[in-house]
């Protein structure tokens, strides 16, 4: 069979299924393991898929953003763990950028309400949780994005520049080694980028389903953030090369 042939069967396989295991792969095309590894290197460095452990899986659309509540149930519990090891990084007396997502969420639960900090943010859904545990706190002014509750626009990038941050807390779709870090909103992404470049040290919470994803609109390059993600058994190599990774279990 000709490689362009299995390239098409691997390919078709992901459209059908979300993942596709190895063996199933090596039985739609009468190849070898070795063979079909090779097929899988070629098709992710070409960003058609996403190799996973045991098998592979597409490469989703650059522009397909799950809304607050797909986000807040997907992998809960890997991040749990990185919210809770971003918490522990919150030192008494500073100020803190918590951007609008699912995983910066679930950090609330952990911050230490016995600390004097001030937290600033663009999620809507965070303000309750933060006045619930008697959290100083800072919403930011802008448009209201319906499907994920972010602030953003000219309004909330206004709004922003007011304040500077010790530690800023980031969430994105896509962490890439040549293509850096992305989300699917270029709003979205000039918001994060904004809150960045008005801290002092940046934090990426990203669980690890979100390595060698690519979003639509580029946030920053790997080396200006530190990464926080879950212990998965994901080859990050090539990103350890490139930034500061904490992986957590």
């Amino acid at each position: 069979m000709l490689t362009e042939e299995r390239h098409h069967i691997i390919l078709q396989l992901l459209k059908e299924k979300e993942i596709v295991k190895l063996h199933e792969m090596v039985e739609a095309t009468n190849a070898s393991e070795s063979t079909i590894r090779r097929d899988l290197t070629y098709l992710e460095k070409n960003n058609y898929v996403k190799r996973v452990h045991g098998g592979a899986t597409r490469v989703t659309g650059k522009l397909i953003e799950p809304d607050m509540k797909e986000k807040s149930t997907k992998n809960l519990q890997a991040k749990k763990v990185i919210a809770k090891k971003a918490a522990s990084l919150v030192e008494d007396g500073d100020c803190i950028y918590l951007d609008a997502g699912s995983t910066t969420l679930q950090m609330i639960d952990f911050l230490n309400t016995d600390y004097d900090i001030v937290v600033v943010t663009n999620g809507l859904g965070h303000i309750e949780p933060l006045l619930k545990k008697g959290i100083k706190t800072y919403l930011v002014g802008g448009y209201v994005k319906p499907r994920t509750g972010a602030l953003i626009g000219s309004g909330a990038i206004d709004s922003i520049k007011q304040y500077r941050f010790d530690k800023c807390f980031l969430g994105a779709n896509g962490v890439h080694p040549d293509l850096g870090i992305t989300t699917p909103d270029p709003d979205e992404a000039a918001m994060k980028r904004q809150a960045l470049q008005l801290s002092r040290e940046t934090f990426l919470l990203v669980d690890h389903t979100k390595f060698h994803e690519i979003s639509f609109a580029k946030i920053a390059n790997l080396e200006e953030v530190t990464i926080i993600t879950d212990d998965a058994k994901e080859d990050l190599k090539q990103f350890n090369a490139l930034t500061n990774i904490k992986v957590v279990e």
